[in-house]
């Protein structure tokens, strides 16, 4: 009876890419390049989201597949990788922000905040601004980012994850390693102070009339 031949990696599952990696004392190099390959979309995701300014986030993509080259065999639960994953592009940015000392925080303004009173949003710019809007945005901009740099960084770094692929609370708690709880009031909190700083630049939800 001839041997079976491996299956090639690009015709396993994820699950079993992760468990080839973590044979030997090395990942095996075309199961970790077909990980690479199906999963980098994902962390320059991760990346663009903690800091769309950046010019070198491809750098920093590199840095965390050297990581999970690293460290993958230490990985105890291979059905988690993607979280995990995710995690160690979110702690990478972190250390980075810190070697840099200084602060570059997400610009996200999808979610509306919400208050006792109603419903609030932010309150930018019409797609076509005149002179004193568009100052007025830019603005706003300045003072947003200036508010979320003060965020404790566990509240920085909830904010940006709920805006990754919009990932529910659940994968979030995976990612960060705390409870569902303390995600969500992470995120209530970070929400309750950002309104609180910018409470000039939004305005009450008027309901629709018929």
């Amino acid at each position: 009876m001839l041997p079976q031949k491996p299956i090639p990696p690009d015709k396993l599952s994820n699950l079993d890419l992760v468990l080839r990696c973590q044979v030997g004392s090395r990942p095996d190099r075309a199961a970790f390049s077909e990980l690479l390959r199906r999963y980098n979309s994902h962390v320059e995701r991760v990346l663009y989201h903690l800091a769309p300014d950046w010019q070198d986030r491809s750098d920093l993509a590199q840095e965390v597949w050297i990581r999970v080259y690293r460290s993958i065999d230490r990985l105890k639960e291979p059905e988690r990788f993607r979280p995990w994953l995710g995690r160690i592009a979110t702690n990478l940015f972190y250390d980075e922000l810190r070697r840099r000392k200084r602060v570059q925080p997400p610009l996200s303004l999808d979610a509306s905040l919400m208050g006792d009173d109603g419903t609030y949003e932010w309150e930018v710019a019409s797609s076509a601004p005149g002179p004193e809007e568009e100052l007025s945005a830019q603005e706003f901009y300045e003072q947003l980012r200036e508010a979320i740099a003060e965020l404790p960084e566990t509240f920085r770094t909830t904010i940006v994850l709920r805006e990754i692929d919009d990932l529910p609370y659940e994968q979030i708690a995976e990612m960060t390693g705390v409870s569902l709880g303390t995600v969500k009031s992470r995120i209530a909190r970070a929400r309750a102070r950002l309104q609180v700083r910018l409470q000039g630049y939004f305005k009450p939800q008027t309901p629709d009339r018929a």
